[in-house]
C-alpha cells in the first residue's frame, strides 16, 4: 500500500493511521535496537536450517527444538519493541508479539504428551497472530527504514498459519518441512530488515556530527 493511501488525519489512534512525526521517532527508536531484529532473523534461519536438515525428528524432540526457538525469539521480539513501545502506544503490539512467542513455548514445555494434530494447531495459531501482529506493526515504521521487509515476514507467517489449518492432517515429516521453509523466508526477510535499519542507524550517526557543527 502507498505511503499516500495510509489515512493521514492527525489525532486518530487506530491501527493503521499514518502518524508522520510518530513514524519517524519509532523509526529511529527501531533503527538503535536494529541487531535485536537482526538476530532475530539469524534464529529463523538457524531453526529453519535444523528442520529441513532433520526432517525425520520425532514429535517430541520437534516439541524441544520449537518451544527453545519460541523462547529466544519472543525475548528478541520484547527487546526490540520495549523502548519504542514508551514512545508510541502502536510499537506494543512488537511486545506482544513477542509475548504470543513466548506464551507458544510455554504451551509446548506444559504439554509434553501433544498429539501432531495439537502441535498443529498451536503453530498455526502462533503463526496467525504473530503474523497479525507483525503487519500492524510495519505501518508504525518508515517506508525507508524497511517497512515492506517487516510486512513480508507478517504476510508469510500468516499464510503459513492459513495453510495449517487448511491441512491440520499433515504427517510430522511434512510439518517439519514446511515449518524449516517458513522459518527459512521468515527469517532472511528480518535479516534484510535488520541490514537496512542498520544503514540508517549509520546515516543517522553521520549526519548527527555535521548538524551539530552547522549549530
Amino acid at each position: 500500500m502507498p505511503q499516500e493511501a495510509i489515512v493521514a488525519t492527525p489525532g486518530k489512534t487506530g491501527l493503521f493511521a499514518f502518524d508522520p512525526a510518530r513514524c519517524d521517532a519509532l523509526s529511529e527508536v527501531l533503527a538503535e535496537r536494529w541487531w535485536a531484529v537482526g538476530l532475530r532473523g539469524i534464529l529463523a534461519i538457524i531453526f529453519g536450517l535444523i528442520c529441513l536438515l532433520t526432517p525425520g525428528i520425532a514429535v517430541g524432540a520437534f516439541v524441544i527444538v520449537f518451544a527453545a526457538y519460541m523462547f529466544v525469539d519472543g525475548v528478541f521480539a520484547i527487546i526490540s519493541g520495549i523502548r519504542a513501545a514508551r514512545g508510541g502506544e502502536r510499537w506494543g503490539l512488537l511486545i506482544l508479539e513477542g509475548v504470543v512467542d513466548l506464551a507458544a513455548g510455554v504451551v509446548a514445555v506444559l504439554w509434553p504428551a501433544i498429539t501432531l494434530v495439537a502441535l498443529v494447531w498451536i503453530v498455526a495459531i502462533w503463526a496467525i497472530v504473530s503474523g497479525a501482529l507483525m503487519l500492524a506493526s510495519a505501518f508504525s515504521l518508515n517506508l525507508d527504514y524497511g517497512r515492506w521487509w517487516l510486512a513480508l515476514g507478517g504476510i508469510a507467517s500468516t499464510i503459513f498459519g492459513i495453510l495449517l489449518i487448511i491441512e491440520p492432517l499433515i504427517g510430522a515429516v511434512v510439518l517439519t518441512l514446511w515449518i524449516g521453509a517458513y522459518a527459512l523466508v521468515f527469517g532472511v526477510f528480518l535479516l534484510v530488515l535488520g541490514f537496512q535499519l542498520h544503514s540508517k542507524r549509520e546515516a543517522q550517526l553521520r549526519k548527527a556530527p555535521a548538524a551539530a557543527k552547522k549549530a
